[in-house]
């Protein structure tokens, strides 16, 4: 997983549903933890696109349904600004799952839509099963 360095707007704050966007069974996960963020006492942790964060399987098959997953945030509604002064937002928000934490590699096989160009860098294996990147 790559650093990257930016000033960015976080849309998920803990306790946030997001849909899934990948074939892997869940369909609604709950954001439980956001890996490597730093907070003062009593605010809660916000995950953007390109974030990895812990999350509870809240809808999808019964195999995945209750379970604690790790997942990657590939897209969100709220609008933020990247490096280069450009600002971008999804028509929708979306995460997709990770089967193996050292390689990052995605559960699913297809990813609906299109994802950051931020996940792209950060996560490679995930970007090598996206349609589109943006």
């Amino acid at each position: 997983m790559k650093a990257i360095k930016r000033n960015k707007s976080r849309g998920f704050p803990i306790g946030a549903n997001i849909p899934v966007v990948d074939n892997s069974g869940a369909k609604l996960v709950k954001v439980i933890s956001v890996k490597g963020y730093k907070t003062v006492k009593r605010q809660l942790e916000n995950a953007g696109v390109g974030d990895l964060i812990t999350a509870n399987v809240v809808k999808g098959k019964p195999d995945v349904k209750h379970t604690v997953v790790k997942c990657v945030v590939v897209k969100q509604k709220q609008e933020y600004k990247r490096p280069d002064g450009t600002t971008i937002k999804f028509e929708s928000n979306g995460a997709v799952l990770i089967k193996d934490e050292k390689t990052f590699a995605p559960k699913g096989t297809i990813i609906k839509g299109p994802v950051g160009k931020e996940v792209a860098e950060r996560f490679p294996a995930v970007a090598r099963i996206a349609n589109i990147i943006v």
